[in-house]
């Protein structure tokens, strides 16, 4: 699949959600939603994933995620 296919299907799977779901629920509600519109399309998708962050020359472990 292509990068375009795949914004495709994200562009779609996020306006299906908003347009069932609408506005005002907290974010993990939408990530989970998301998630799994994903993987029901056929993509594989990983949440949260901890990503190391190097200040001042020391790995900080799971500082961060990606969403």
């Amino acid at each position: 699949m292509s990068e375009d296919e795949i914004a495709r299907v994200v562009v779609d799977a996020a306006y299906r959600i908003h347009t069932t779901l609408g506005p005002g629920l907290v974010e993990s509600v939408y990530e989970t939603v998301l998630a799994h519109e994903l993987m029901k399309r056929g993509l594989a998708v990983s949440r949260q994933v901890p990503v190391t962050i190097r200040y001042q020359g020391v790995e900080l472990e799971g500082a961060s995620r990606l969403t």
